[in-house]
């Protein structure tokens, strides 16, 4: 179902903002606070949310059939860009998959279309990324999903460590203050990392960037701010957020 925010920067004057269309795995997500953030005086959002219960294989498979009408239901409501948001969405069939289905975003809506995985993808390279530790929200399974995704988008993974959460609606209880120990620990022990990347698109990770790139002293890519960084991008936006981490803060 299509919804958008009463605050996703809906302007009067002369000069509407562009509209940035969001693809959610769950239902009733509406603009991301996060997004409002970062952008809420430069894009107004709108999204619609596919109905995943649980961050498994099995709950991926379940919703995929639904990706392209949400796709066409977005660019029908004025979208001029799209985001796939949920990174393990669209990285749990590997590389090639995530490209296939971004060509399918492209098509279906006719609109320049990313996903959220691609958009840790380029985070990563833009701030010189090779040798990763990551840090999830994810069971093992998906960890490993995940380590083969990056290793054939040209990374090294040092190291995967999860927090084991399946259901969706767990991903909420997760804190900030926990996130910044979780990735540091995680960073701490995977000896040779250059890079820190926070993945799953359900944790607010917008407010850990710059403290967790200040305790360890190097960079750090998470799901949602840099998806929506990249969405922005499409928008022909420079996608700066000052404050908000080293890429963020410099666009």
């Amino acid at each position: 179902m299509m919804q958008s925010h009463p605050d996703s920067g809906m302007q009067t004057g002369a000069t509407a903002m562009p509209v940035l269309g969001l693809i959610f795995p769950p239902f009733g997500r509406d603009a991301p606070e996060e997004g409002l953030e970062m952008y809420g005086d430069q894009i107004r959002f709108v999204g619609t949310g596919l109905g995943l219960k649980t961050m498994t294989p099995d709950g991926y498979d379940s919703v995929l059939d639904r990706i392209v009408p949400a796709a066409e239901e977005l660019a029908r409501e004025g979208a001029e860009a799209i985001v796939l948001m949920g990174t393990s969405l669209s990285f749990y069939k590997g590389a090639a998959f995530n490209a296939r289905l971004t060509d399918r975003l492209k098509e279906v809506s006719s609109l320049p279309a990313v996903t959220m995985s691609t958009g840790i993808v380029d985070a990563l390279r833009a701030v010189g990324a090779r040798h990763i530790a990551a840090a999830t929200a994810y069971n093992s399974e998906v960890n490993a999903r995940l380590k083969t995704f990056l290793e054939e988008s040209g990374f090294d993974v040092v190291s995967v460590e999860g927090l084991g959460i399946e259901k969706v609606e767990d991903v909420e209880a997760v804190t900030q203050p926990q996130l910044v120990d979780f990735g540091a620990r995680v960073f701490a022990a995977a000896e040779g990392a250059d890079a820190i990347l926070v993945s799953c698109g359900g944790l607010r990770t917008l407010g850990v960037l710059a403290p967790l790139e200040e305790r360890c002293e190097a960079p750090v890519v998470s799901s949602t701010p840099h998806a929506l960084w990249a969405g922005a991008r499409l928008l022909g936006l420079t996608g700066r957020a000052p404050g908000f981490g080293s890429l963020l803060s410099k666009g």
